[in-house]
């Protein structure tokens, strides 16, 4: 196929890693051709380049302009449409993040095109672009042919993951289109979460709590059992933020995050369809509940049956010491 755009997505001047995610997903897809990755935002962003480079980005034109940080939707789209016509792509790749979900859709309307969300694969198929994704609350999993071109496909975070396979790096600068600063569109205000801990979509290992837990000072076992891994981030069910035991941008699910880690622990987590939709992606998936006839038990790879409030501390603390002796 030949060369293949991706939108490399940064926040507060540092590339994402679903950005890295999608270069490793175009190496495959651009079999023969190169992949090239559109980098915007204020000045030194440029820094960024060698990250993308040795994910496998052969080109990376780089856009500065003090009215790009914070995310500005009209200029983003206008500059990523152009680059697309401009070198006749045949997909264009953007992340079905926060940010992606409403970029994405104003990139494709600017070209013209249909678009295919929150993707779980891509591959091509002759000079056919072919995705799956999820339908009916992740009851299904479709498989879609796209006949347009370019093919614009927002890839679910986590969906793939980022490999090391270094790239030509070529640094080209990219004129912004028009004047971003007299944007219609305009952030005021960016509230970001803790600092200090692991965002839901980037963390390799969550540990969710659901209503099995009872009470909200019974989370503490969740938060402690994600303190044992060490590299883990706390989720909830919608019943649980709905109750206010955990803050609403902590929630999983089909109104919620749609997360993909390496391992995700379901504690007393029964798995309604809802719950499922959003973490269903996860590559290991182990379930902690009583009822040994829980949804939950259907998609885990692993499942304990048992009472959260013996089986977590165990869990607990058999990981600290696995951790202590490695």
């Amino acid at each position: 196929m030949p060369n293949v755009l991706v939108v490399a997505e940064s926040r507060a001047g540092e590339v994402r890693k679903v950005a890295l995610e999608l270069l490793s997903a175009a190496r495959s897809l651009a079999a023969g051709g190169e992949v090239h990755a559109v980098l915007a935002g204020a000045p030194g962003i440029a820094g960024q380049a060698p990250s993308l480079a040795a994910h496998g980005a052969d080109a990376i034109f780089v856009t500065e302009h003090a009215a790009l940080d914070p995310y500005n939707a009209e200029a983003l789209a206008a500059l990523v449409a152009e680059r697309a016509r401009a070198g006749s792509y045949p997909v264009v790749l953007l992340p079905a993040s926060a940010q992606g979900k409403d970029l994405a859709p104003r990139v494709a309307a600017r070209l013209g095109v249909p678009i295919a969300s929150d993707a779980l694969s891509v591959r091509a198929e002759g000079d056919a672009v072919v995705v799956t994704h999820y339908v009916y609350a992740g009851k299904i999993v479709a498989t879609l042919r796209l006949a347009a071109t370019p093919a614009v496909v927002s890839m679910r975070p986590g969906a793939v993951a980022p490999a090391a396979a270094p790239g030509a790096g070529r640094v080209e600068s990219a004129a912004a289109v028009g004047d971003p600063a007299a944007s219609r569109v305009v952030v005021t205000e960016t509230i970001r979460g803790d600092a200090r801990k692991l965002d839901l979509t980037e963390a390799p290992v969550i540990v969710s709590g659901g209503r099995g837990l009872k009470a909200a000072e019974h989370f503490r076992l969740v938060e402690e059992l994600a303190a044992a891994f060490g590299n883990a981030a706390v989720g909830a069910t919608r019943a649980v933020t709905d109750e206010g035991w955990r803050p609403h941008s902590d929630q999983i699910g089909q109104t919620g995050r749609q997360v993909s880690p390496d391992l995700y622990v379901a504690v007393g987590i029964s798995g309604a369809i809802q719950h499922l939709a959003g973490m269903r992606t996860s590559r290991t998936i182990v379930a902690i509940n009583k009822d040994r006839d829980a949804p939950i038990f259907k998609v885990a790879d692993y499942g304990i049956v048992g009472d959260v409030f013996e089986v977590v501390p165990a869990l607990t603390a058999a990981i600290r010491e696995a951790r202590s002796k490695g």
